[in-house]
């Protein structure tokens, strides 16, 4: 008996030390879901951007013949050149007021809650070439506080 001595103190040591890990491992599992639900609220809020800019413009352009259609498309380009890879996007800002204020929503209502974002991550590339049949593709993009990477989203439609 006297050999046992002190083996109840060594086991519900061990019992501690189990717990405490696992009591860690849930609290590691906590964090990653919380930023996993952070990126998805994200991208549902880049996607609800993108939406209502493409449901205006769907609406507002000029179907009245096939050139007047690709005129009013291209009104809608905006800063069409840059790295889509690193989000800096570049050349000329749209002159549309619906592009505009599509702008500044993105970057500066608060409700839109895109972290991060300026005027120079968003892009709109339109492009009414024979092949393309008037692609347009819509990029929003944005960078969390504690991200290391820039996120976005692209949408691509083909208005006809």
């Amino acid at each position: 008996m006297r050999t046992q001595r002190g083996f109840l103190l060594l086991e519900a040591l061990i019992g501690i030390v189990i717990f405490s890990i696992g009591v860690l491992a849930i609290i590691s599992l906590q964090a990653t879901a919380i930023s996993a639900q952070s990126d998805a609220q994200y991208r549902i809020e880049a996607a609800k951007l993108i939406n209502d800019l493409l449901g205006t413009l769907t609406l507002n352009v000029d179907r009245s013949s096939s050139s007047h259609l690709q005129t009013s498309l291209l009104t809608y380009a905006h800063q069409p050149t840059g790295s889509l890879e690193s989000c800096a996007f570049s050349g000329s800002a749209s002159n549309n007021a619906d592009v505009a204020n599509w702008v500044s929503a993105v970057t500066t209502t608060p409700g839109s809650r895109l972290p991060g974002t300026t005027t120079a991550m968003q892009q709109i590339l339109i492009d009414t070439s024979a092949t393309e049949y008037n692609k347009v593709t819509l990029t929003v993009c944005w960078q969390a506080a504690n991200d290391k990477r820039t996120r976005r989203h692209s949408v691509v439609a083909y208005i006809n």
